[in-house]
This record gives structure tokens, sequence and C-alpha cells, in this order.
């Protein structure tokens, strides 16, 4: 297999239909993407884990949200590690490649031995959509799942859409021949094809007091039983190895369900962080809010927590006086 083609199949969403199960789903191979986003940090290796997972949960649910702006997915628990944050940035254009960053905030002292998905306690998933400017975003917030951050995804969709998914995952350091060990991610999002979600015509009172259920027709449940059965047989190294391209893994597990492919998204790390974002973000504060942040250097420093990012300012230039304005 040449290295050509591995670059084809990596970084990429593939959009799919299995037209006769009625039901969609996304293939998606990480590599470069995990290496842009894990070597902004020192993360030890169960943290790089947990990130790569929720980098691999981002690619699949952001591309099958039909976004003009930005989804972001977020844990937070009482454990060793506190949050993991990822945001996916929707192409501006049509053959631009969509972007994604993630970062993870952990306390290294009570990091223990086991499997990655005990360093996270007890807490919360989000899924957090921004339309962008004029339009209302959307927040969604479930329990953590035992066993798994794609578990929680999974439960999310039933309890806040309403909408039967399934996540098969797999990520690790790659050691192919010749060569540097990198992380690679692989992975299949199954999902009904979705009604309109019960929730979204719903006030926010409304759905903070709904008890989702979720209620199939007999077809629907055959469909998606025989769905999941066939997603079951799928290999590790089908969904992460270079010599499966993503056409021939659906062909493998999903040939007698008729799967039809739409066009492949490409995807890159990619950070919005900016001086300007840094300065508007400080234009909140007063003179005197401004005159605590600064340095015995006499600079305001800010640091982008997703790609490591420095900034430097001149604290004059920074801020707005409250004072002489009256307030």
């Amino acid at each position: 297999m040449t290295s050509a083609n591995k670059i084809a199949w990596d970084d990429t969403v593939l959009p799919f239909q299995l037209d006769a199960a009625d039901t969609r789903g996304r293939v998606a191979r990480l590599d470069g993407v995990l290496e842009g986003i894990l070597k902004q940090h020192d993360y030890p290796p169960q943290v790089e884990a947990l990130v790569a997972e929720m980098a691999l949960l981002t690619a699949l649910i952001g591309q099958t949200i039909k976004l003009r702006w930005k989804l972001s997915l977020q844990v937070q628990s009482d454990g060793p590690v506190r949050m993991i944050a990822t945001d996916y940035y929707a192409p501006a254009e049509a053959g631009q490649p969509a972007r994604i960053r993630a970062y993870a905030s952990y306390d290294a002292d009570r990091l223990a031995p086991g499997r990655p998905f005990d360093q996270i306690g007890k807490g919360y998933f989000a899924v957090l959509i921004d339309q962008g400017p004029n339009t209302a975003p959307y927040q969604g917030i479930t329990a953590l799942a035992d066993g798994s951050i794609s578990a929680s995804a999974e439960n999310y969709f039933a309890q806040s859409e309403q909408l039967p998914t399934r996540f098969a995952l797999t990520f690790g350091q790659s050691t192919e021949p010749g060569q540097a060990s990198h992380w690679r991610a692989g992975g299949i999002m199954l999902q009904l094809m979705p009604k309109a979600s019960p929730l979204m015509e719903r006030t926010e009172e409304e759905r903070e007091e709904y008890v989702p259920q979720i209620h199939l027709s007999e077809t629907a449940e055959e469909n998606w039983t025989r769905a999941n059965a066939l997603l079951d047989t799928v290999e590790e190294l089908e969904l992460i190895g270079p010599s499966v391209a993503p056409t021939d893994l659906l062909y493998r597990l999903f040939n007698e369900e008729v799967p039809r492919v739409f066009g492949m998204q490409s995807v890159q790390f990619g950070c919005t962080c900016s001086e300007d974002r840094v300065r508007q973000s400080l234009s909140i504060y007063s003179k005197r809010d401004i005159e605590k942040m600064t340095t015995d250097e006499g600079t305001v420093t800010a640091d982008c927590q997703f790609c490591s990012a420095h900034y430097v300012l001149d604290p004059a230039t920074l801020g707005f006086d409250r004072e002489a304005s009256g307030e």
C-alpha cells in the first residue's frame, strides 16, 4: 500500500447510507489531525487516548450535523481528567476541509494505572451547537456513562434527540515499519434515519422536564438490530489499519444492506485563536482589571489552551475605562 493511498484515506470522514436498513452513518480515519492536536501538549498516554477518542467522536458527529459554523463537545468530571473540550468548525466553503481542535485539563498527581476511561469520574457529556451570529445556540447535556466517552455520546443521542446511535471506535499508537510511532484513530457511527428532533420544538423548561423514550416500529427495530449485529463483526485493524479503504470496509460489513456513499469530507487540525480575538476577550475588563493582570515585566500575557500559542500584549492597549465612562 503506497503512502499516497494512505494519505487519501487518512483525516477524512465518509458519509454513507444503508438503503435496506433505513440507517445512515459515517466512517472516519484520523492521523495527522491527532498529531496536530497532541503535539501541542505533553499529555500522559492515558490523557492522549481520551483526547484521541474525543477528537474521533467530534469528527463523526460534526460531519453528521448540517452546521454552518461550530460544534463543541465537552466532558466535565470530578476525576483526574477534569475536562476534555473539542471544537469542530464546518468548512467555510465547499471543497474546504473541516477543522478540529481539542485539549484536556487534568491533575497529573491523581492519574493512576488502568484504562484511560478510569481517569474520568462522575460528571457530564455536553454537545453545543453554535450556528453563528444572530442564531440561538443549542446545548444538550447527559450524565457520563460507564465504560467510555462514546457510550456517553450514544446516551446523548438517545436521551436528547431520540435517535438510536452506535459508535465502534479504536485508537492507539501506530508502529508501522519505517515510521515514527504516532497516534491513529478510526471509527464508524451508525444512526437510524432521523426524524425531527422532539426537543427542538420545545421550550427550554419543557426540555429540562422532558423524559425521552425511543419507540421504534417493528420494521425499524429489525433494521436497527440487523445493522448493529453487522457492526459488531468489525475488527479493530479494519477500523484503524491502512490496508482497508473506507468503501471496502462498508462493503465487507454491510453489502447486503445496500450501502451508498456520499462525498468524503477532509478534516485537519485548526485553531481559531489570534491576537485580535485575545484583545476582544480582554475588552470587557476595566483598566483597573487590566492592571491586576499585568506582569512584573509590564505586559499582559495569554495562552491558548488548544494550540499553546502565547500572546504578549501591551496593557495600555487593552480594556476600557469604566470609571471614565461613568459606570
